[in-house]
């Protein structure tokens, strides 16, 4: 069973960063889930899918796959590349795109 170590993206329905800041140790999923054919529920028989480990680096997160012999699996996280504007820069004399109000 092998480990994902990855660094979280933020979720849709937040428009600032919580929770990204930490990096997760998440078990890749073992058997495919199953449908139980009389409700259409979907069920598995796998447990480690439910846990999920939270860390506060990628070195904590590695050193604890390799302490306890668990195969991982290390997923670059993307930085998000800013520009910083500010609101006087819509009025500004050299600006690529003519004003056009």
């Amino acid at each position: 069973m092998v480990a994902r170590i990855f660094r979280p993206a933020k979720t849709a329905m937040q428009s600032g960063r919580a929770k990204t800041d930490r990096w997760m140790l998440v078990y890749e999923p073992e058997i495919a889930p199953s449908v139980e054919p009389l409700m259409g529920y979907t069920s598995s028989a796998d447990m480690r899918q439910q846990v999920k480990l939270a860390f506060e680096s990628r070195e904590d997160a590695v050193a604890y796959a390799e302490r306890n012999g668990i195969p991982y699996e290390v997923i670059a996280d993307h930085e998000r590349a800013t520009r910083p504007l500010s609101y006087a820069d819509n009025f500004r004399t050299g600006r690529l795109f003519p004003w056009t109000h």
